[in-house]
């Protein structure tokens, strides 16, 4: 009988082989959600619009500001725009003089809109400002053009060589020119949240010949 034992006590234990391999298994198992997760994750959290680069360059029509920003529209945006439904952006500048024993003197403050729109049945994509418009076969080309914003020009005499000022740029979707289903969903969620924020930076003309870049603060 105790023979028997010892034999069923052998067949019945795990083996150390089979225990390990499935040890092995479930670390690798673990690693690939892992993986997945450090992959997908940042994608989605990349929706929305972002400030790249900013600067002010020095012309002979004046100063101009100009922003390039990191567009990622958000599924519901793209989804919307391949049934034929238009997006309107609108890139914002300002420009301002800090006074501490008042309030900020605004120099400049200036905004376009641009129309991103896709043709179903021709499949081209349309950046509209204006009257102005130009196609494009893919959806990236449509998004390079829109992500890179200009002012008008500000004429160099607003702006003293011995001054400091701020210079703002923004780039959002102008909920308030969806249809109006679309409008009740942009404020009840975050599907329609494509807004860069105001980004500053700080102009100095007296260290401006050609060009000048600026930083976030």
């Amino acid at each position: 009988m105790t023979e028997y034992r010892k034999i069923s006590d052998v067949l019945l234990r795990p083996d150390n082989d089979a225990r390990l391999g499935l040890g092995r298994y479930k670390k690798s198992l673990l690693a690939a959600i892992c993986l997945l997760l450090s992959v997908f994750c940042p994608l989605a959290a990349a929706d929305g619009i972002a400030v790249n680069k900013a600067e002010a360059r020095l012309g002979e029509d004046g100063y101009q500001l100009s922003a390039s920003y990191d567009v990622n529209l958000t599924f519901a945006a793209q989804q919307a725009l391949s049934r034929g439904i238009p997006l309107y952006f609108v890139g914002e500048f300002s420009l301002t003089r800090s006074r501490w024993y008042w309030l900020d003197e605004e120099i400049f403050q200036g905004e376009q809109t641009v129309k991103l729109s896709y043709n179903v049945l021709t499949r081209q994509y349309r950046i509209s400002r204006g009257a102005l418009f130009q196609n494009f076969a893919s959806f990236e080309d449509a998004l390079n053009i829109l992500a890179r914003q200009s002012s008008a020009a500000i004429p160099a005499e607003l702006m003293k060589k011995d001054g400091n000022y701020i210079a703002a740029a923004r780039l959002r979707l102008d909920v308030a020119q969806l249809p109006k289903l679309l409008q009740v969903n942009a404020l009840t969620g975050r599907d329609w949240d494509l807004n860069s924020d105001w980004y500053r930076w700080v102009i100095r003309p007296a260290e401006m010949t050609v060009r000048g870049e600026g930083k976030a603060e």
